[in-house]
This record gives C-alpha cells, structure tokens and sequence, in this order.
C-alpha cells in the first residue's frame, strides 16, 4: 500500500494531509525518514510525530444536524460554541468532512477515514450538496439565470451553481422567523469554496438570511433534529 493511503486510512488524515505530513519529514518507515512514493508492508513499523500508527479497519461516520451559532471547528469562536459541545467526547477525535460557516446550519458529517473524506470534498468526485437558501428580497429571474447558466465573478474565480424555486413548507423555521415564501430557493452545487453561496448572491446584491444543507453526495437530513446526530453505517 501506498503509504499516503496508509497514513490517510490510520491516522484520518486525507491524502493530501498525509503527503504534506511525509513531505515535511513528519513520517518514519522502520526508523527511517519516508519520501513521498513509499510503499508499505503489514509487516512494517510507520511512525507519525512519533507515535506508531497501525492500519484501521473499523472507522466512524457520523451524521449531525449543525444548529445555527456553532462553528466546525475543535475550539469555540469567541462566544460562538462548537459542534464538538453536541457530541459525546468519545467523538471529538473525528473530523468534519468540509465546513459549513456560523451561522449556516444542516447537514455535516464528521469521520475518521481520510479517504472517505477525500472523496466526499474533492471536486473530481463532484458530490452534489444541496441548500435551502433564503433571500432579504425576490430573485430577479434575469439574476437566477445568470449564477445557473454563466455564473458569478468572485475573487477566488467564476462561481455557477443551479438556483430553482423552492418547495413551500420546508425545513420549519422557529415562529419568531418571518417567512418569505417568495425569497426561498434551492441550490445544488458541487463546488465549496468559502462562504460561496453568500459571496454570489451578496455580488448581485441580496443577502443570505438563511442558508440550511440538506443533502451531501448520498447522504440526506431526513428526521433530525438541530443538533441531533446518529451514525451512517451504509458508507
């Protein structure tokens, strides 16, 4: 086995955090510092900031509703909380399998198995995320044409995504949120770059007064509560 695989597979890395662990000297095979390339055997002794790793067969893939006001990362954000405070500790080894910002809530999925998380997040397996998104005002229609057929300017490149009418009843909101019908849309995109929803919109200028994930690559929010998880076993 390939040892950035092996690494990715033992220490729930991804692929490209394990290359760049091997490229910094950060990795030993039976004593000796790796280079990028290195093969592996069972047999052999793979040493990661000096502490042995062994491959792992058994891995963790949770799903949890994110609520709004929680950051994804292991510390909180000033008085903003983390998502790790609505797991049981034995969870905070795993890791979010991509971002969803403060104050965006819905689907994100925290695992051990680098691989897994490298599919799920690198664009050349182009897993489709959808979003229900609500706006300050109605979309222009010329506007929804524009970010679906040609896309946006942004700083960090050109950003398409399918924008459609969403489905009225979705998704309740608490009562003290007035609801536009009219300013609800879905979106499908395959891309996540930071904040890139909000980004596009707030170009043609709209603002992002809701933005809830319901569904990455496979998998969907189906009953959960904010802030309720369970674990994904058809991986």
């Amino acid at each position: 086995m390939r040892l950035n695989k092996f690494i990715a597979h033992s220490a729930g890395l991804s692929r490209r955090e394990a290359d760049d662990a091997i490229e910094r000297g950060r990795v030993k095979v039976n004593g000796a510092v790796a280079s990028l390339g290195t093969q592996v055997n069972p047999s052999d002794i793979v040493i990661l900031d000096g502490v042995t790793i062994g491959a792992q067969s058994n891995y963790t893939y949770l799903l949890l509703n994110k609520p709004i006001g929680y950051v994804c990362s292991r510390r909180a954000q000033g008085d903003a909380p983390t998502i790790y405070s609505l797991l049981p500790t034995s969870y905070n080894v795993l890791k979010t399998v991509g971002r969803l910002d403060r104050e965006s809530s819905g689907l994100i999925m925290l695992t051990d198995d680098g691989d897994f998380a490298h599919r799920m997040t690198h664009p050349s397996f182009s897993k489709t995320k959808v979003y229900e998104v609500e706006l300050d005002q109605p979309l222009a229609p010329l506007h929804q044409q524009m970010i679906s057929d040609h896309g946006i300017d942004l700083d960090d490149g050109k950003s398409r995504f399918t924008v459609t009418s969403a489905e009225p009843g979705i998704a309740p909101l608490p009562s003290s949120i007035i609801r536009h019908p009219s300013h609800m849309y879905e979106v499908h995109m395959q891309e996540g770059r930071n904040r890139q929803i909000r980004r596009t919109f707030a170009a043609l200028g709209y603002t992002v007064t809701r933005l809830h994930r319901t569904t990455f690559g496979p998998y969907t929010l189906t009953n959960e509560k904010p802030g309720e998880f369970h674990l994904v076993s058809n991986v």
